[in-house]
């Protein structure tokens, strides 16, 4: 087939159209005919921002049709893949995903790579089918520097396959929550990887076992693998949610709302690219949640979605972040730090604190203090809150104790007490918080805040201490935006 190419400009049509599928020789192993293959994986090149236009299909060594389809060849060439498939048809995220592309990169080629009829096959079929339609290009037929492949699901392997079997190194690969079954855990030549593109950048929506299995792949297989929500239950996608908004609900819709998620959230970053949501690097979920990953230092934050920033040096960098229910998906992300002492030596405490942030744009509502391991007594509390809305600069901060949770041993010693007059009465429920630390996420400032009446420190359950910026206190200078807009010991 491609043994008497005659020119430079019917080569490069064929390797267009050739992308992401085999040649003969490749396909003989597999015993599929190219001529067949040609039929069954198409390249639909979009002009038209509505899906269900037909758009343009180029037909392989024929460069008369890149003319024809409007094809530019010094333009960046984005590339579509879908997923497994039940019904045979594209899912609606793909025509919200294509209009999104096309909005954004008015002079890109823009191209769906159609397999259904490859990946509407029983699960295990359809995996071993990626390998086929992500076969060879050869090195010298396209500028791989300009080709963006964007993957979903089985998708993501299938971009996979193809940056493995070209002979140079495509620009960037983008994986939406990579499939997990049957390729958690191989060789890296078996399923996407960094060393498939330049860039290689992982969303992980779904990565909750079920059964012993995940349905997106939990480990990091990219240079930059970004886990939103901790990369398991995703907001607005439980099954209350789906109740809620569509006249039926069941554990499929939740677990195709999670799956699929990642897909709206790369939507998003295309739509909106004034309102950029920021991922942190951390080692892990639970450090996130204690507030402690919100450095940008040393590129350790970096853009979720179509507006990540390549990150060389550095592979299977795993990044968070919290997400809104729906769109636009970010918000904004604060690190806490408040010592708690307990000079009245109460036994058993266990407060339930919450925030409220006063900004000069807006207030935040009540915001509950998750701390995993409890609220610590004579100790620093670093703690992670995440608001939907920009409350602007920061005033002020509304602390309130919620109440707290009375332990076994505690409600012993209540019994025991009221049998027992000699023993001593229960000690009021006194804590004291002098000053809370406070770093922005988006910003990168630091800020203390004290007291506002220094001699009111302490809080009782149903009570509220009010913070406002010391005088005394510090402020750094914000490091440069990267978009458009734990416990600890201390001694005071």
């Amino acid at each position: 087939m491609g043994k008497n190419r005659t020119s430079n400009q019917k080569c490069f049509a064929m390797t267009v159209t050739s992308l992401l599928i085999c040649d003969c020789a490749s396909c003989d192993i597999l015993m599929v005919c190219c001529a067949l293959l040609y039929d069954v994986v198409k390249f639909n090149f979009r002009k038209s921002l509505d899906l269900d236009e037909e758009g343009c299909f180029l037909q392989p060594g024929q460069a008369e049709s890149l003319e024809e389809c409007g094809f530019n060849a010094s333009a960046k060439t984005i590339l579509i893949i879908h997923g497994w498939s039940m019904s045979g048809m594209f899912e609606k995220w793909m025509h919200k995903l294509v209009a999104a592309v096309r909005r954004r990169e008015t002079e890109a080629n823009v191209l769906v790579v159609d397999w259904l009829n490859l990946s509407q096959q029983l699960y295990p079929t359809a995996v071993n089918h990626t390998r086929l339609v992500g076969h060879r290009i050869d090195e010298e037929q396209l500028v791989l520097g300009n080709v963006h492949l964007i993957g979903y699901s089985l998708g993501a392997h299938v971009a996979g396959y193809a940056g493995t079997f070209v002979k140079g190194r495509l620009g960037r690969i983008t994986g939406l929550d990579p499939a997990g079954p049957m390729f958690e855990g191989v060789e890296s030549h078996r399923r996407l990887s960094p060393d498939d593109a330049a860039f290689v950048d992982v969303l992980h929506t779904y990565t909750r076992e079920a059964l012993g299995v995940s349905i997106g792949i939990q480990q990091p297989i990219g240079d930059i693998d970004i886990y939103p929500n901790g990369g398991d239950v995703q907001p607005g996608c439980s099954l209350g949610d789906m109740l809620t908004t569509a006249a039926a609900g069941n554990l499929v819709d939740v677990m195709k709302c999670e799956h699929e998620r990642a897909v709206h959230l790369f939507v998003d970053s295309l739509i909106n690219k004034d309102h950029s949501s920021f991922a942190y690097q951390c080692s892990g979920p639970d450090r996130f949640k204690k507030g402690i990953c919100l450095s940008c230092r040393k590129n350790r934050c970096n853009n979720m979605g179509y507006n990540a920033k390549t990150m060389r040096k550095r592979r299977n960098s795993k990044m968070y972040l919290k997400t809104r229910a729906d769109t636009p998906f970010g918000g904004y992300h604060y690190q806490m730090k408040m010592h708690v002492f307990n000079r009245k030596k109460v036994d058993d405490a266990n407060p339930s604190f919450s925030v409220r942030l006063i900004g000069s744009q807006q207030d935040s509502k009540d915001l509950a203090v998750d701390i995993p391991d409890g609220v610590g007594l004579n100790f620093t509390n670093t703690f992670l809150v995440f608001m939907e809305q920009d409350v602007g600069e920061l005033l002020k901060i509304e602390l309130s104790w919620e109440g707290h949770t009375e332990s076994l041993s505690s409600m012993w010693n209540n019994v025991k007490r009221t049998f027992w007059s000699f023993s001593s009465p229960p000690k009021p429920q006194v804590l004291e918080v002098r000053r809370i630390r406070v770093k922005s996420g988006e910003t990168q400032k630091k800020y203390t805040f004290c007291a506002e009446d220094s001699s009111h420190t302490e809080i009782t359950p149903g009570k509220q201490l009010r913070f406002v910026k010391c005088r005394d206190g510090w402020e750094l200078k914000p490091r440069k935006r990267y978009g458009s807009r734990g416990r600890t010991t201390l001694n005071l």
